[in-house]
């Protein structure tokens, strides 16, 4: 079965993490992708990597089923096949700084001059407009912008990125939705429109429950660990063997009995989440005191019945759990030498058009001659001659 986005194409000029992790959403859910990579591009410089095999599975894990044609567009027959693509498109994607597709010809602007049913998205640190709109940014640094990093690590300790980048997906991601948006508005306008979003905007949507904490309460919210700002016990708490999560405590009676802790159970000082909250500096070492008795496994058997408990896993953890395993979100993708990569599978579960991952992702430049000929109706002589002046390449790494 297609997948739900089949027949929609999309011209791809996106790098580094944000924009092929948003493109990816749409091409795992049946796009067709054009990537447009830098002639010259290898293995090595297509990303952070690592490499191995000769594979850069940076790429490889967020380039999966798409496209990629090697093009100078700094060229001017570059530049036009480009253009001539976008014609062919339903959707232009870029994360270049703001002002670098105008530099190069390939601005919405001129875009839409050529095809005005297109949808157009930018994806960049700060945005198209506002006093940061040119400055450079990466993960980083809208985590750092954005507060996050603020609110993530220890009272004790200093701020702390997220593990994963969060401030490029979060606006890859917010990038999928605009597209997704802008596709179903023109299906009754027939009109196509410019998306801006930013990386930075991305991350103060996600703050959203801090935000409104401080404007509700003129408090800045701080570093807290694992902690809840309003719930208590809600944390990880380390066993004999590890650690766990609890995600709060509704019975407190009831959690103080199995704990084998009744002594707590009247404390004027826990009565309810607002006053463990409050007294979470007297609590904390007493529930760490206990926890510590057993193993992972005993604490969710002994709890897990009536509160939300879990281990905590590590990524070694994740790879066998049962639950991820079933839900198919660990598969093995084929890469152009033969070997297969496993990587994440779309969370999207569709009862009819099932999202259906098969392809790796391409070499560098694996289907430039397919989309000249294919796409454009150049002829091979034409292509040929392409090659010969560098606006065109592939990768035999």
């Amino acid at each position: 079965m297609p997948g739900p986005l089949e027949g929609i194409k999309i011209l791809d000029f996106t790098w580094a993490l944000a924009g092929p992790y948003g493109v990816m959403q749409l091409c795992d859910l049946g796009a067709t992708v054009w990537k447009i990579e830098v002639v010259g591009q290898t293995e090595d410089k297509r990303a952070a990597g690592p490499v191995v095999d000769g594979i850069n599975t940076y790429t490889f894990s967020i380039n999966r089923g798409k496209q990629s044609i090697l093009l100078d567009l700094k060229h001017p027959e570059g530049k036009e096949i480009a253009l001539r693509l976008a014609e062919k498109a339903d959707v232009v994607v870029e994360n270049f700084s703001a002002g670098t597709m105008k530099s190069l010809g390939l601005d919405y602007e001129a875009v839409s001059a050529r095809n005005p049913a297109i949808v157009y998205a930018s994806l960049s640190g700060f945005g198209q407009t506002g006093p940061y709109a040119h400055r450079g940014a990466v993960d980083v640094i809208v985590q750092g912008l954005g507060g996050v990093m603020s609110i993530t690590g220890y009272p004790d300790g200093p701020p702390a990125r997220v593990g994963y980048s969060i401030g490029d997906m979060a606006g890859g991601l917010f990038l999928a939705l605009g597209v997704l948006s802008a596709l179903v508005e023109r299906s009754r306008s027939g009109k196509g429109q410019y998306i801006d979003v930013a990386m930075l905007d991305a991350q103060v949507n996600l703050a959203e429950n801090a935000i409104v904490r401080y404007f509700a309460t003129g408090e800045v919210p701080q570093r807290i660990g694992t902690r809840h700002p309003l719930n208590t016990p809600f944390q990880a708490f380390p066993t004999k063997d590890g650690y766990i999560v609890l995600a709060g405590v509704r019975d407190w009676a009831l959690f103080c009995a199995l704990i084998e802790r009744d002594e707590l159970i009247g404390d004027p000082r826990f009565q309810n989440p607002r006053d463990r909250t409050k007294h979470h500096a007297e609590l904390e070492p007493i529930l760490f005191e206990t926890f510590r008795q057993k193993t992972k496994d005993e604490w969710i058997k002994i709890l897990g019945e009536h509160f939300l408990i879990a281990p905590l896993q590590t990524i070694a953890d994740v790879a066998v759990d049962p639950q991820v395993n079933h839900r198919e979100m660990l598969i093995d993708l084929p890469s152009w030498k033969g070997r297969s990569f496993r990587v994440v599978n779309s969370p999207v579960k569709l009862s009819r058009t099932p999202v259906k991952l098969t392809e790796g992702a391409d070499r560098p430049g694996g289907h430039t001659r397919l989309i000249l000929s294919g796409v454009l109706g150049m002829t091979e002589e034409e292509i040929e001659r392409l090659y010969a002046a560098g606006v065109v390449g592939e990768s035999w790494e």
